[in-house]
């Protein structure tokens, strides 16, 4: 099946960017999706910085992006996207985690599978976000659907995502516009409702939930 995107009267190959730090990985999916006629893979970026740069110059249908970077991880890189350009946004990952689809969705990316769905399937994916449809990937949706509920709230959560390359109490209250003595509140209750001992342990059972 094929599917090109129609712009102005014209039919055209669905324009992709594609994001991923593992230089094999990114190569070959690169390589499969280039033959499939209706697909053009406009750009290969290795980390999220990148992938934001890269779309916002070449304006891609889809951006395929995977959860995995550094720094700017690929709902983080959506989250911007959806800010600067119309591009549809696609996350592929190898941990499916559910609450990392929660997250995803909040972000407003348009679909989400894992890494083990071969270049077809990913094709296929593509095709349908491209057209206006949505994509979650069965397994994760039914996962997602028992997965426990985050028990902090809002702000809580703004905490431990701001802080989670170890800024400090200060830089923290900076950049969420609180207190200092308010960061510490929140960061106190996080760990209590958490049941650890540092914020690092915090930040990294959020990440592992998909909380932040």
């Amino acid at each position: 099946m094929t599917s090109d995107v129609t712009v102005e009267g014209i039919s055209r190959p669905i324009r992709v960017l594609l994001a991923d730090d593992e230089a094999m990985i990114r190569s070959a999916l690169a390589a499969l999706l280039r033959l499939e006629g209706d697909i053009e893979v406009i750009a290969e970026c290795s980390d999220g910085e990148q992938a934001v740069a890269a779309a916002e110059r070449l304006h891609p249908d889809i951006c395929l992006l995977d959860l995995e970077m550094p720094g700017l991880d690929g709902v983080q890189v959506a989250e911007r996207l959806r800010r600067t350009i119309t591009a549809r946004c696609v996350v592929v990952t190898r941990h499916a985690r559910p609450g990392v689809l929660r997250r995803a969705l909040t972000a407003g990316v348009a679909g989400f599978l894992p890494k083990s769905r071969d270049a077809k399937e990913v094709a296929e994916v593509i095709r349908r976000v491209a057209a206006g449809a949505r994509y979650v990937d069965p397994e994760i949706a039914a996962d997602a659907l028992s997965d426990e509920r985050c028990p902090l709230t809002d702000r809580e959560r703004d905490v431990l995502r701001v802080g989670r390359q170890g800024q400090t109490t200060a830089q923290i209250a900076r950049e969420l516009s609180l207190a200092p003595g308010t960061v510490r509140n929140h960061v106190s209750a996080v760990l209590t409702k958490l049941s650890v001992s540092t914020r690092q342990q915090a930040v990294l059972m959020a990440l592992e939930r998909g909380w932040i």
